[in-house]
Protein backbone atom coordinates (compact mmCIF):
# COMPACT_ATOMS: atom_id res chain seq x y z
CA UNK A 1 0.00 0.00 0.00
CA UNK A 2 2.74 2.26 0.85
CA UNK A 3 4.24 2.00 -2.85
CA UNK A 4 0.93 2.85 -4.11
CA UNK A 5 0.22 5.72 -2.03
CA UNK A 6 4.08 7.15 -2.63
CA UNK A 7 3.59 6.96 -6.39
CA UNK A 8 0.49 8.47 -6.23
CA UNK A 9 1.83 11.07 -4.36
CA UNK A 10 4.85 11.09 -6.89
CA UNK A 11 2.53 11.44 -9.98
CA UNK A 12 0.45 14.08 -8.72
CA UNK A 13 3.47 16.50 -8.28
CA UNK A 14 4.88 15.37 -11.60
CA UNK A 15 1.59 16.68 -12.89
CA UNK A 16 1.86 20.05 -11.30
CA UNK A 17 5.79 20.15 -12.86
CA UNK A 18 4.36 19.82 -15.88
CA UNK A 19 1.93 22.55 -15.41
CA UNK A 20 4.77 24.97 -14.68
CA UNK A 21 6.75 23.84 -18.04
CA UNK A 22 3.59 24.43 -19.76
CA UNK A 23 3.27 28.04 -18.20
CA UNK A 24 7.17 28.80 -18.92
CA UNK A 25 6.29 27.41 -22.68
CA UNK A 26 3.15 29.56 -22.88
CA UNK A 27 4.51 33.09 -21.58
CA UNK A 28 7.83 32.24 -23.54
CA UNK A 29 5.70 32.00 -26.68
CA UNK A 30 4.08 34.97 -25.76
CA UNK A 31 7.18 37.28 -25.07
CA UNK A 32 8.05 35.66 -28.34
CA UNK A 33 5.48 37.33 -30.24
CA UNK A 34 5.48 40.20 -28.99
CA UNK A 35 9.19 40.85 -29.87
CA UNK A 36 8.02 39.79 -33.24
CA UNK A 37 5.73 42.54 -33.11
CA UNK A 38 7.98 44.75 -31.82
CA UNK A 39 10.25 43.65 -34.52
CA UNK A 40 7.40 44.51 -37.35
CA UNK A 41 6.58 47.87 -35.71
CA UNK A 42 10.59 48.88 -36.19
CA UNK A 43 10.89 47.53 -39.66
CA UNK A 44 7.63 47.84 -40.96
CA UNK A 45 6.07 50.91 -39.15
CA UNK A 46 2.89 49.04 -38.09
CA UNK A 47 2.88 45.79 -35.91
CA UNK A 48 0.94 42.56 -36.81
CA UNK A 49 -0.95 41.91 -33.90
CA UNK A 50 0.42 38.77 -32.22
CA UNK A 51 -1.12 36.89 -29.68
CA UNK A 52 -2.14 33.97 -28.21
CA UNK A 53 -5.49 34.15 -27.14
CA UNK A 54 -6.22 34.16 -23.72
CA UNK A 55 -2.49 33.45 -22.36
CA UNK A 56 -2.96 35.27 -19.62
CA UNK A 57 -6.25 32.85 -18.76
CA UNK A 58 -4.49 29.75 -19.25
CA UNK A 59 -1.83 30.50 -17.12
CA UNK A 60 -3.84 31.28 -14.18
CA UNK A 61 -5.59 27.87 -14.91
CA UNK A 62 -2.00 26.16 -14.84
CA UNK A 63 -1.11 27.89 -11.83
CA UNK A 64 -3.91 26.69 -9.87
CA UNK A 65 -3.63 22.88 -11.31
CA UNK A 66 0.36 22.90 -10.46
CA UNK A 67 -0.48 24.55 -7.09
CA UNK A 68 -3.39 22.16 -5.96
CA UNK A 69 -1.41 19.10 -7.24
CA UNK A 70 2.11 19.80 -5.24
CA UNK A 71 0.43 19.83 -2.13
CA UNK A 72 0.69 16.50 -1.17
CA UNK A 73 3.92 15.98 -2.74
CA UNK A 74 5.13 18.66 -0.95
CA UNK A 75 3.68 17.78 2.22
CA UNK A 76 5.10 14.29 2.01
CA UNK A 77 8.56 15.64 1.44
CA UNK A 78 8.24 18.23 4.39
CA UNK A 79 8.29 20.95 1.94
CA UNK A 80 5.55 22.97 3.90
CA UNK A 81 6.26 25.45 6.23
CA UNK A 82 5.46 24.82 9.63
CA UNK A 83 6.12 26.62 12.56
CA UNK A 84 8.12 24.83 14.83
CA UNK A 85 8.89 27.37 17.64
CA UNK A 86 6.04 25.94 20.27
CA UNK A 87 6.55 22.36 19.42
CA UNK A 88 10.33 22.07 19.77
CA UNK A 89 10.19 23.04 22.68
CA UNK A 90 7.64 20.38 24.17
CA UNK A 91 8.64 17.08 25.43
CA UNK A 92 8.73 14.33 23.11
CA UNK A 93 4.95 12.56 23.74
CA UNK A 94 3.47 16.24 24.10
CA UNK A 95 4.64 16.89 20.47
CA UNK A 96 3.81 13.99 19.22
CA UNK A 97 -0.14 14.97 20.70
CA UNK A 98 0.14 18.30 19.56
CA UNK A 99 1.40 17.07 15.63
CA UNK A 100 -1.35 14.60 15.57
CA UNK A 101 -3.94 16.85 16.72
CA UNK A 102 -2.92 19.38 14.27
CA UNK A 103 -2.77 16.57 11.71
CA UNK A 104 -6.28 15.86 12.40
CA UNK A 105 -7.21 19.49 11.90
CA UNK A 106 -5.72 19.81 8.47
CA UNK A 107 -7.38 17.06 7.41
CA UNK A 108 -10.85 18.02 8.35
CA UNK A 109 -10.06 21.28 6.49
CA UNK A 110 -8.98 20.14 3.81
CA UNK A 111 -11.34 17.17 3.27
CA UNK A 112 -14.31 20.04 3.63
CA UNK A 113 -12.21 21.86 1.02
CA UNK A 114 -12.45 18.85 -1.65
CA UNK A 115 -15.66 18.28 -0.67
CA UNK A 116 -16.85 21.96 -1.65
CA UNK A 117 -14.76 21.99 -4.69
CA UNK A 118 -16.24 18.69 -5.76
CA UNK A 119 -19.67 20.65 -5.80
CA UNK A 120 -18.22 23.39 -7.50
CA UNK A 121 -16.73 21.36 -10.08
CA UNK A 122 -20.15 19.23 -10.12
CA UNK A 123 -22.22 22.84 -10.52
CA UNK A 124 -19.90 23.91 -13.12
CA UNK A 125 -20.72 20.96 -15.15
CA UNK A 126 -24.50 21.38 -14.38
CA UNK A 127 -24.76 24.71 -15.85
CA UNK A 128 -22.20 24.99 -18.06
CA UNK A 129 -20.29 27.62 -16.95
CA UNK A 130 -17.53 29.02 -19.19
CA UNK A 131 -14.63 31.10 -18.32
CA UNK A 132 -15.28 35.04 -19.77
CA UNK A 133 -12.11 35.15 -21.65
CA UNK A 134 -11.26 35.55 -25.51
CA UNK A 135 -11.57 31.91 -25.74
CA UNK A 136 -14.11 30.16 -23.38
CA UNK A 137 -13.11 27.01 -21.40
CA UNK A 138 -15.62 25.17 -19.49
CA UNK A 139 -14.67 25.96 -16.42
CA UNK A 140 -15.21 22.48 -14.64
CA UNK A 141 -11.55 21.88 -16.72
CA UNK A 142 -9.58 24.07 -14.91
CA UNK A 143 -11.54 23.23 -11.24
CA UNK A 144 -11.00 19.16 -12.04
CA UNK A 145 -7.27 19.32 -11.26
CA UNK A 146 -7.52 21.90 -8.75
CA UNK A 147 -10.33 18.76 -7.05
CA UNK A 148 -8.20 16.27 -7.72
CA UNK A 149 -4.68 18.07 -5.86
CA UNK A 150 -7.21 18.72 -2.71
CA UNK A 151 -8.63 15.08 -2.56
CA UNK A 152 -4.43 13.83 -2.99
CA UNK A 153 -3.44 15.82 -0.03
CA UNK A 154 -6.77 15.16 2.10
CA UNK A 155 -5.65 11.27 0.76
CA UNK A 156 -1.90 11.81 2.15
CA UNK A 157 -3.52 14.08 5.39
CA UNK A 158 -4.97 10.58 6.39
CA UNK A 159 -2.07 8.72 5.57
CA UNK A 160 0.01 10.53 8.13
CA UNK A 161 -2.58 10.65 10.31
CA UNK A 162 -2.64 6.60 10.11
CA UNK A 163 0.83 6.35 10.58
CA UNK A 164 1.25 8.92 13.34
CA UNK A 165 -1.20 7.10 15.42
CA UNK A 166 0.71 3.67 14.27
CA UNK A 167 3.71 5.53 16.69
CA UNK A 168 5.71 6.71 12.95
CA UNK A 169 6.95 9.93 13.08
CA UNK A 170 5.46 11.70 10.68
CA UNK A 171 7.41 12.47 6.87
CA UNK A 172 8.55 15.81 7.24
CA UNK A 173 10.69 14.45 10.25
CA UNK A 174 13.00 13.07 7.62
CA UNK A 175 11.16 9.99 6.09
CA UNK A 176 9.57 11.99 3.12
CA UNK A 177 13.07 12.23 1.78
CA UNK A 178 12.50 9.30 0.57
CA UNK A 179 10.50 11.25 -2.44
CA UNK A 180 12.67 13.24 -3.49
CA UNK A 181 15.45 10.52 -3.79
CA UNK A 182 13.60 7.60 -5.44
Amino acid sequence: MRTVLDFIYRAAGGLAALFIVSIVALVFAQVCLNLADKVAVALLGSGIGLTIPSYADFTGFFLAASTFLALAYALRAGGHIRVTLLTNRLPTRARGAVETAVTFLALAMSGYATWYMGLLLLESLEFGDRSAGMVSVPLWLPQAPVTLGLGILTLALADELVCMLRGALPSWEGKGENLLSE
